[in-house]
């Protein structure tokens, strides 16, 4: 349970520092880029044994672990389209209904079992997730851009999947600091690549704003790949439930949050969404032991 409430503290925390990006006037791109090398770095730290590179590329996950660094990068960029054409709220809709994705592979592939209360949980924790992001400004826009969404959708689904998958099948507890270096080397050598080929059309200008916020940024999102992982290690819970949680949970306290922190106002709506999320949370948490109670 400390796993998961540190994975869900620190994956709020990012929302927080994406906002304070505004605020600070720190350019994304750059500081995104800054970030995976910080998350990497963050890693290697935490490793406690010898690395050798050698070694590491003949790790059964490395390829995969390379693979999801390119995806990082790629769903980012979508969310942020999806942000700047259709707003913020499809983009955070999108990204943790993906859990849905989860769930299905989880039931077909590791062959999980969901109890009755989980079920319903899961699909007020879909409902909750729609409410708590709507907002009162109607959108309008193009219809092909109503594509990037779905394709978010499917990318965070693949992400969630992914990271499951390589936790089970080809990961040792102790590679996990590991796993997250190489996820974050792979996704900060691809944005550094992207960046060298902006460069020929406009030159980059070091910015100290970037830099720190890149770091801010960094510390944050390893940690919340890595306790993530830790989490999936609990005996009693399945993916769908560790997910479900996670998700649900990230999208309630980055809302508490910006109440908090930016005034953000709430619709009627927006407190519906949260109150599904709470009895959501008990619902996929603990379904099994209230059915046995009852």
């Amino acid at each position: 349970m400390m796993y998961l409430a540190l994975s869900i503290l620190f994956s709020s925390l990012i929302f927080v520092i994406f906002k304070l990006f505004a605020k600070y006037q720190v350019q994304t791109i750059y500081a995104i880029i800054v970030n995976y090398i910080t998350a990497c770095t963050v890693g290697i730290l935490y490793y406690n044994e010898p690395i050798d590179p050698i070694v590491i590329s003949q790790k059964s996950w490395f390829w995969g672990a390379t693979a999801l660094g390119l995806l990082f990068i790629i769903i980012f960029n979508l969310m942020a389209a999806t942000s700047q054409r259709l707003g913020v709220s499809v983009a955070s809709v999108a990204t943790k209904m993906s859990l849905t994705i989860l769930v299905l592979f989880g039931v077909l592939l590791y062959k999980e079992v969901l109890g009755v209360l989980q079920v319903i949980g899961i699909i007020m924790a879909l409902f909750a997730v729609y409410f708590t992001s709507l907002k009162q400004k109607k959108l309008k826009a193009k219809k092909w851009t109503f594509t990037l969404p779905i394709f978010v959708f499917l990318g965070s689904g693949i992400i969630d999947t992914s990271i499951k998958y390589f936790q089970e099948k080809h990961m040792y507890e102790e590679e996990y600091a590991l796993f997250s270096a190489t996820v974050f080397a792979s996704a900060a050598i691809i944005g550094a690549i992207f960046i060298g080929f902006k460069s020929f059309k406009q030159p980059i200008k070091i910015n100290s704003k970037n830099i720190i916020g890149g770091i801010c940024l960094g510390i944050p999102n390893y940690f919340s790949i890595y306790f993530l992982l830790k989490a999936l290690q609990h005996p009693t819970w399945n993916s769908a439930s560790v997910f479900t949680i996670n998700n649900v949970a990230i999208v309630m306290f980055s809302t508490l949050l910006g109440i908090l922190l930016f005034k953000e106002v709430l619709t009627v709506k927006n407190r519906l969404g949260i109150g599904l999320a709470v009895i959501s949370i008990v619902l996929v948490a603990f379904g099994h032991k209230l059915m046995n109670f009852v």
